[in-house]
C-alpha cells in the first residue's frame, strides 16, 4: 500500500486545520495493529472520524472498520487523557511525514503522527514527554517510550515551499549522483522528483555536480510552479486510475494521459483511495484463512481418490494375475516340479543360477522365468505382467492369494465411496460456510449520512391497520411526540414502569382499531426499561390526549420527558416484549422495528428479536446479514431502531409453540 508522501501531509493538515479547530475528541479505537480510530464531534457538521495508521495515512474516513470487542490499551489511554478534549491546533513538522494535533481539556496534549518507515502515534504531555506511544522503539539517538522525552527525527530534506536557489544549488553540488536520484533523495520522492525534472526538460541522467546555471534555474522555477498550489491551499485531490494508481493533492503532467477522479478534498480521495485497499486486504485476508480450510479438504479428497484408483488397479491387476496363472497352468506346474526336485541337491541360489543359464540357452519353459530368490518365490513374466509365485505352494493356493487380494481390495473400495463422499459433502459444506462468512465479514462500509424522515427521528412502526405509531427516544423527543406530535383523537401509551418511552397512536382522524391497540401495547412494553431488565412481558396504559399534561400538582415537579396523567386509565395487562425488525416500502423502502404482527403484515423479510444477552452491534450485525440482501442499509441504520439494551433472536416456531 501507497505511503503518503510530505505533501500529502501537507495537504490533509491544511485541510484538518480548516475542520477541526473547536472541534471535541469523543472516542478513541484500535481496529487493527497499526490503526487508531479517533471520532470527534464538530460543530455545526456532527461526528467526524479520522483514520490514523501507523507509517501509511492520515485521513477522515466515511469507512469506519470494525472493532475488536476488548479494546487494546492504546485508544483506552487515549480516551483517558483525551475523550472531551478541544482541538486546538493541526500541523506538519518541518514538512516531513509528520502530523501533530494538540488538544487541550485540563491540560493540554499532543497526538504525534509518524508516517515515515513503520510509522508510530505518540501522546505527548504539555512538556512533550511521552505517556504512551503505540509501538515502543528505540535508536541509539532516540527512544519511543513512556516517560522519555519526545525527540523529532533527524530532518529528512528539504522543504519547497522555503527553497532557497542557493540551498538547491549546494544540493546538487554536494551530490555524488544525477539529477534525479538527487531530487528524490532530498525528500521530494520519485514522483515528484520525476515531475520537477518533466517540467525543466533537464536530462535526468546528468550529473547532479555538473549541473549548468540555466539547469538550475529551470529546476528552481519547475519546483516554485509544481508546489504553488500548497501555498495558497488550492489543491485538486485525484485518483489516478488506468494502470496507474495513485492518490495526489496536486495536478502532474506525468499523469496528464491517465483517467483521474477529482474530489472535494484530499481527505475525501484518500479516503477513498485508502479505504478500497483495506476493503481488498481484508477480503484477501480472509479468503486465506477459508482457503486454507477448504485446502484441507480437497488434500483429503485427492488421496482418497489416488487410494480408490489404487484399489481399483489392485482387483484388476490382481484377477489378471489370477487368471494368468491358470491360463499356464501346465507350464508353471512344470516349473515348480523342477525347482522341487533340485531342492533335494541344491541351494536357491543355485537352482537360481541353473535357471537363469536355462533362459540364456533358450530352453522351453524358462523363458517366462524372471528370477528366484533364496526364500522361493519365483517371479515370472507374461509380457507386460510380472507374478510372483511361491514356488514351495500348488498352484492353486498361489492363485487364491491374488483372488483374495483382489477381494479385499473390493471391500475397501466401498469403504473408500463412503469416504469420498463424506469429503465432498464437508467441501460443500466448508464452501457454503466460506460464502456465508465472506459474506458475513464487516468491510468498511461507506458511512452515508442519510436524510431521515421526520418520524425515523423517533420511535415508529406502521401497525397491521395502517396507522402510524411514534414514540420518543429519550426525555428530549419523548417531549417532541406530545407537545408537536400527538393530536386530538391520537392515543398516548405509556409502560407502567420507571423509564419507558411516550407512545402516540396517529389517528389520521380514523377510528383507531383494537388490533392497533395491542400492537402499540407491545411497542410501548418493549420500548421501555422492562426490556433491560429482561422482562417478558409489561402492563401499559392508555390515555386520551386531553390527560396528558405537563402542569404538576401544587408542590410537585414534572421532570423533562414525564407527563402528568389525569383521569382513569385503560390498562393492557401483560404486553408482550417482542419486536420483529425488517425492511418494509412505506414512504420509500426503510427499516422498521414494531410488534411482530405489524412486521409481518408489511413485509416477508425480518428477524425477530427478545430481551436477552447479545451485545447491539453484534445483534444489528446478524439483522443486517439476514434482512439487507440489497446493502441498503448500514450497522448504524439497524442499531438506531432496536430497543435499549441487549437482544436475542428468536425462532419463529418457538413462538409459534407457546
Amino acid at each position: 500500500m501507497k505511503n503518503m508522501s510530505n505533501v500529502d501531509v501537507f495537504a490533509i493538515c491544511t485541510e484538518l486545520k480548516e475542520s477541526l479547530i473547536g472541534a471535541r475528541v469523543d472516542k478513541a479505537y484500535q481496529p487493527t495493529k497499526d490503526t487508531v480510530l479517533i471520532r470527534f464531534h464538530v460543530p455545526t457538521k456532527g461526528r467526524v472520524d479520522i483514520v490514523f495508521q501507523a507509517g501509511i495515512r492520515v485521513h477522515t474516513t466515511q469507512y469506519p472498520l470494525s472493532n475488536p470487542k476488548i479494546p487494546p490499551n492504546f485508544p483506552m489511554l487515549l480516551r483517558k487523557y483525551i475523550k472531551g478534549a478541544t482541538v486546538e491546533d493541526v500541523r506538519q513538522y518541518n514538512f516531513d511525514r509528520i502530523m501533530e494535533i494538540q488538544v487541550k481539556k485540563e491540560h493540554r496534549y499532543t497526538l504525534v503522527v509518524e508516517l515515515f518507515a513503520k510509522g508510530n502515534i505518540i501522546l505527548l504531555n504539555e512538556e512533550g514527554t511521552i505517556i504512551l506511544p503505540l509501538k515502543r522503539k528505540m535508536w541509539s539517538d532516540r527512544k519511543i517510550s513512556s516517560k522519555e522525552v519526545y525527540k523529532y527525527p533527524p530532518k529528512r530534506g528539504i522543504n519547497p515551499l522555503k527553497l532557497e536557489k542557493e540551498q538547491l544549488k549546494e544540493i546538487f553540488q554536494n551530490s555524488d549522483s544525477d539529477v534525479i536520484r538527487t531530487l528524490a533523495r532530498s525528500g521530494l520522492g520519485g514522483i515528484y522528483a520525476e515531475e520537477i525534472i518533466l517540467r525543466s526538460d533537464v536530462q535526468k541522467e546528468l550529473a547532479a555536480a555538473e549541473l549548468k546555471e540555466e539547469d538550475l534555474d529551470s529546476i528552481y522555477k519547475a519546483i516554485y510552479e509544481l508546489f504553488e498550489p500548497l501555498r495558497s491551499s488550492k489543491f485538486n485531490p485525484q485518483i489516478i486510475s488506468n494502470g496507474k494508481e495513485d492518490v495526489l493533492p496536486l495536478d502532474l503532467k506525468l499523469y496528464e494521459e491517465y483517467s483521474k477522479e477529482t474530489y472535494p478534498s484530499y481527505n475525501e480521495a484518500a479516503d477513498e483511495f485508502f479505504s478500497s485497499k483495506v476493503r481488498e486486504d481484508i477480503k484477501t485476508e480472509y479468503e486465506g484463512i477459508w482457503g486454507s480450510e477448504l485446502k484441507k479438504y480437497e488434500k483429503r479428497l485427492r488421496i482418497q481418490e489416488e487410494t480408490l484408483q489404487k484399489f481399483h488397479r489392485t482387483v484388476k491387476d490382481s484377477q489378471k494375475k489370477g487368471e494368468l496363472i491358470y491360463s499356464n497352468y501346465v507350464k508353471i506346474q512344470n516349473i515348480l516340479d523342477i525347482i522341487k526336485k533340485a531342492r533335494e541337491k541344491y541351494s536357491w541360489n543355485e537352482i537360481a543360477l541353473k535357471l537363469k543359464a536355462a533362459k540364456k540357452q533358450g530352453l522351453e519353459e524358462a523363458d517366462i522365468i524372471e528370477s528366484l530368490d533364496k526364500m522361493g518365490n519365483l517371479t515370472l513374466k507374461f509380457d507386460d505382467t510380472v507374478i510372483i509365485i511361491d514356488s514351495k505352494k500348488e498352484i492353486p493356493e498361489n492363485t487364491e492369494i491374488y483372488y483374495e487380494k483382489a477381494k479385499k481390495a473390493k471391500k475397501k473400495i466401498n469403504g473408500v465411496h463412503i469416504a469420498i463422499e463424506k469429503t465432498k459433502k464437508e467441501i460443500e459444506k466448508a464452501r457454503n460456510k466460506k460464502e456465508m462468512e465472506m459474506e458475513r465479514i464487516t468491510l468498511p462500509q461507506k458511512r452515508v449520512k442519510k436524510k431521515l424522515k421526520w418520524f425515523e427521528k423517533l420511535r415508529w412502526f406502521l401497525s397491521s391497520d395502517g396507522f402510524l405509531v411514534i414514540g420518543g427516544r429519550d426525555a428530549n423527543s419523548n417531549e417532541i411526540v406530545v407537545k408537536k406530535y400527538m393530536e386530538n383523537n391520537d392515543i398516548y401509551f405509556h409502560s407502567d414502569i420507571h423509564g419507558a418511552s411516550s407512545v402516540v397512536i396517529k389517528s389520521d382522524g380514523r377510528e383507531i382499531s383494537e388490533t392497533t391497540i395491542n400492537e402499540t401495547a407491545s411497542f410501548a412494553a418493549s420500548f421501555s426499561s422492562a426490556w433491560t431488565k429482561g422482562f417478558s412481558s409489561q402492563d401499559v396504559y392508555w390515555v386520551k390526549p386531553e390527560q396528558v399534561s405537563k402542569t404538576p400538582e401544587p408542590g410537585e415537579f414534572v421532570a423533562k420527558g414525564a407527563f402528568v396523567i389525569r383521569g382513569s386509565k385503560n390498562y393492557v395487562r401483560a404486553a408482550t416484549l417482542l419486536i420483529a425488525v425488517g425492511i418494509v416500502d412505506y414512504e420509500g423502502e426503510r427499516i422498521m422495528a414494531g410488534p411482530v404482527d405489524a412486521v409481518k403484515k408489511h413485509t416477508d423479510n425480518y428477524v425477530i428479536i427478545k430481551p436477552g444477552y447479545t451485545k447491539k452491534e453484534s445483534i444489528a450485525r446478524e439483522i443486517r446479514h439476514r434482512i439487507d440482501k440489497n446493502s441498503i442499509l448500514t450497522l448504524e441504520d439497524v442499531i438506531r431502531v432496536l430497543p435499549s439494551g441487549k437482544c436475542d433472536i428468536v425462532d419463529e416456531r418457538d413462538i409459534r409453540r407457546r
